[in-house]
């Protein structure tokens, strides 16, 4: 009887996936957790692996939207269908016997929400011979790079040009000539071991075409010699070492009409759109209200000057606010539960752990990794944890696990200058505490004018559930253990 495989819960709010790719063709062998397919939802790409050997049978296809738990493939057991393979690969020669044929390649589907993508680079000339699975040419999306490589031997004939935007399905070239005998991608049942040689993955891919280094002249240091993200910079840097100095040619630059108004649109990204959808979709499903507080920063920051040396030198990592910021989070959120709480149906679902979600600026984008069980760490853990985090998001390697399950957020506005602002909510949480710039302002301080540094905090929060003695209260508290950070240390 053949194993269904079907689409697994991957992270909290993701209703579909798509097919953006398959790695084995219907019909191939494969083995006991061997890579099937590439996912993609929204917020990342993922792989699925075989639950167990045998032949596949593919039943969603490459661009293919699949809700949760929808059926992907099948996998017999090779006992039944072991010779099935080898006879659909002897009967994919022969269908192009009668002389030549011309296979016409289409812009696949990407990833959900994408329409259209941009013909960045040929690597092949018009009318050049081409061999199957040879990288023909580089697409981008809004999201990600990645190769267009041929489904037969050939003669290329290009039908988009650099530059062109495309939109899913459109044709992008045919190969012309496909004989009898012609290795094509679907014939080899086997995985080829010399596939990956040579080939780059979507990001050294670009780093060479940028450079104008061809991926022939990188040695890959990748599973079976495939050039990794590495080994595009590391030639890159040799590049620019052995490269002969050259006296640069002067340009004329444009000339700058005065007074000229102009205008110029550019289509949303994907993950604009998603997050646009959802910003709407939380003010609309919530009832959100905001309370602010401000706080003396003075205390913390002497006390982060008096040890951030010793901190350092003995945990290395550096001593910054965000650690201040989540303990005392955490301590507040134990004395007011509601503010840790989410509104599931019609049951309010209240945590005994805290979870905190920190707001980080990406490349692609906002995204919100997730510190986990932050009220049992120590100052270093969350330190090391929030640099950890933070790179892997400028990094755009993040995966669902890291970016979903929060149960309270912070965003730290500060660091663009903001003064003041609502943050909203991060859903389904109920509450997030938005953090500012800290400036020098005149305080009264035991009936005398004094300069301290103070920084304005918000809390935003889902009325249906937080009262406003609890949102008030919650928010004095974090204030009162940022003004006296003995008490993080106490717990009092």
């Amino acid at each position: 009887m053949a194993l269904e495989i079907k689409v697994p819960v991957v992270g909290e709010s993701i209703s579909e996936v798509t097919v953006a790719r398959w790695n084995k063709k219907d019909g191939d062998f494969v083995n006991a957790d061997e890579l099937l397919c590439e996912l993609e939802s929204d917020k990342a790409t993922f792989e699925l692996n075989a639950e167990t050997a045998g032949i596949l049978r593919i039943k969603a296809k490459e661009g293919e939207t699949v809700v949760i738990g929808g059926l992907l493939c099948e996998i017999e057991p090779s006992g039944k269908s072991e010779a099935k393979p080898k006879e659909a690969a002897k009967e994919e020669v022969p269908a192009q016997t009668s002389g030549s044929s011309v296979i016409e390649m289409k812009v696949p589907t990407v990833g959900e929400s994408i329409s259209e993508v941009t013909l960045a680079r040929w690597f092949k000339k018009n009318g050049e011979a081409v061999a199957a699975e040879e990288v023909l040419c580089e697409l981008e999306s809004d999201k990600a790079t990645f190769e267009l490589t041929a489904e037969a031997s050939g003669a290329l004939e290009i039908i988009a040009q650099e530059g062109a935007v495309l939109p899913i399905g459109a044709a992008i070239c045919k190969i012309s000539g496909v004989k009898a005998g012609a290795k094509t991608a679907a014939a080899p049942v086997t995985g080829d071991t010399d596939y990956a040689k040579g080939h780059t993955s979507p990001a050294a891919g670009k780093i060479l075409a940028e450079k104008g280094i061809s991926p022939t002249a990188v040695a890959g240091t990748g599973k079976d010699g495939r050039i990794t993200k590495e080994d595009a910079l590391n030639a890159e840097a040799v590049k620019k070492e052995s490269a002969p100095v050259a006296k640069p040619a002067e340009t004329s630059k444009p000339s700058v009409q005065s007074g000229a108004r102009s205008q110029r649109r550019e289509k949303m990204t994907s993950l604009r759109k998603t997050v646009s959808r959802r910003l709407v979709a939380v003010k609309n499903e919530t009832a959100m209200l905001t309370t602010f507080n401000e706080v003396d920063m003075k205390p913390i920051m002497d006390l982060r000057a008096k040890y951030k040396d010793q901190f350092k030198d003995k945990y290395q990592v550096g001593l910054g606010f965000m650690s201040f910021f989540t303990k005392a989070c955490c301590l507040a959120l134990r004395e007011f539960p509601a503010v840790n709480a989410y509104i599931e149906g019609e049951e309010i679902v209240y945590n005994d752990f805290c979870d905190v979600s920190i707001a980080v600026s990406a490349p692609k984008g906002l995204v919100v990794p997730v510190i986990r069980n932050a009220e049992s760490m120590s100052f270093d853990q969350i330190e090391k944890e929030v640099v950890r985090l933070a790179g892997r998001a400028r990094d755009n390697k993040l995966t669902i696990d890291e970016m979903t399950g929060g149960t309270f957020t912070i965003t730290n506005g500060g660091i663009f200058g903001s003064m003041l602002s609502t943050p909203i909510i991060n859903a389904p949480q109920s509450a997030i505490l938005g953090m500012h710039n800290i400036v020098e302002r005149p305080v009264a301080v035991g009936g005398q004018v004094v300069i301290r540094p103070i920084m304005y905090v918000a809390l935003s929060y889902d009325h249906r559930i937080i009262d406003g003695r609890e949102s008030v209260g919650f928010l004095v508290r974090v204030k009162q253990l940022l003004e006296d950070p003995s008490r993080l240390l106490l717990g009092i």
